[in-house]
């Protein structure tokens, strides 16, 4: 069962709902139907049926699974993503492998890609100098929230994001900004306003496309306070219905919950079949 279809289903559950929902499953990385990894993800759902409706604009994973530790190697990706890769060197001189991973983003040598929102804050704090290397899992978008919340509170980058026709969101122009952001507590606030505002617009689209107005929010992302309160308050003002973890965690510890609410889901399809 794909990781993140049990994600927003484990929220369901939670509720006890059995209609459709908008699922933003957002956390570090999933496996995709499509051989990918997962893991910023809009997602139509409903029981056992689940529809891809958009994914972050991928970034690569220089090194692989080590750069879910380094989060120099997500500021390294971003860099060459918006064309700015010849800077890696030197931006990054303190990694003494910081040129090897210039020359793999350059011929695309073991840099798979992901849609990952936790990959993008691993890269903002990256790029602002706020975590390098963690030693503890979501150290880098921990510190990222804590200089966001001293900083207080900033006003969205404007055009810090694109809707793409395929329905992604892509994020890019904001990563661009922080590279030449000079106070990091700041451009932490502006990444966090940045983010909440473009995650409101892509449910938007969403809603106009399909519209559902029950929106689900699972994954390890939506730890983050500042995340979870922008999208709470967008979804009452809209009337919208959000549903939230509210037993369990949002994280990986309900994806069995989800697993067995799509299976029972699935049983049910078949029998009124």
């Amino acid at each position: 069962m794909q990781h993140h279809h049990a994600h927003i289903a484990a929220i369901c559950a939670e509720h006890g709902w059995q209609g459709p929902v908008l699922g933003l499953a957002l956390d570090g990385v999933g496996w995709g139907h499509d051989g990918t990894a997962w893991g910023g993800e809009l997602l139509q759902v409903h029981g056992s049926r689940c529809q891809r409706l958009g994914h972050l604009h991928p970034l690569a994973l220089p090194g692989g699974d080590r750069a879910a530790q380094e989060p120099w190697r997500m500021a390294a990706a971003a860099l060459h993503a918006f064309g700015r890769g010849a800077e890696i060197p030197v931006r990054v001189a303190q990694h003494s492998a910081a040129a090897g991973v210039a020359q793999l983003l350059v011929r695309g040598l073991r840099c798979p890609a992901t849609s990952g929102m936790g990959r993008l804050f691993d890269a903002a704090a990256g790029l602002l100098g706020l975590c390098s290397i963690m030693h503890t899992e979501a150290e880098a978008a921990i510190a990222l929230e804590q200089a966001a919340q001293a900083y207080g509170p900033c006003v969205p980058l404007a055009q810090g994001w694109e809707l793409q026709a395929d329905g992604q969101l892509n994020s890019l122009p904001l990563l661009a900004a922080l590279a030449d952001e000079p106070d990091a507590g700041r451009g932490a606030a502006c990444f966090h306003a940045t983010v909440a505002a473009a995650l409101c617009a892509w449910l938007e689209q969403a809603i106009a496309t399909t519209g559902i107005t029950t929106v689900a929010l699972g994954g390890g992302c939506w730890f983050n306070q500042y995340l979870l309160a922008a999208m709470r308050q967008h979804c009452a003002a809209r009337g919208l219905r959000c549903l939230t973890a509210r037993s369990l965690t949002p994280g990986d510890n309900a994806i069995a919950l989800g697993q067995a609410w799509v299976a029972r889901a699935g049983l049910q399809d078949e029998q009124k079949g």
